[in-house]
């Protein structure tokens, strides 16, 4: 099952694109190395210290997806550099 989450975050300590690009690496890198997901900035990109992300997990069970989505969730929210503003998540 694939579970799809969008997820929109606010960076308040970035002062230009490249402080951003460094905070998006560290989470992307910190994610991808406890889960098996597809991670990619897919809006706000020009903007200093705001971002969406879309992150992406398939595993063979809908329960299995959810719990990956939810963990990965919690892990966004102790990350002190960011901010979690809206999430939206849709199941496949």
């Amino acid at each position: 099952m694939i579970i799809y989450a969008e997820i929109e975050i606010f960076l308040y300590d970035c002062h230009s694109l490249k402080d951003k690009r460094s905070v998006l690496a560290r989470l992307r890198n910190q994610l991808k190395k406890d889960w098996n997901i597809a991670f990619a900035e897919i809006d706000y990109q020009d903007l200093w210290q705001r971002s969406k992300i879309g992150i992406v997990t398939i595993s063979q069970s809908l329960e299995i997806s959810r719990k990956v989505i939810d963990q990965i969730i919690e892990r966004i929210d102790t990350f002190t550099e960011v901010e979690r503003t809206l999430t939206h998540i849709e199941e496949r």
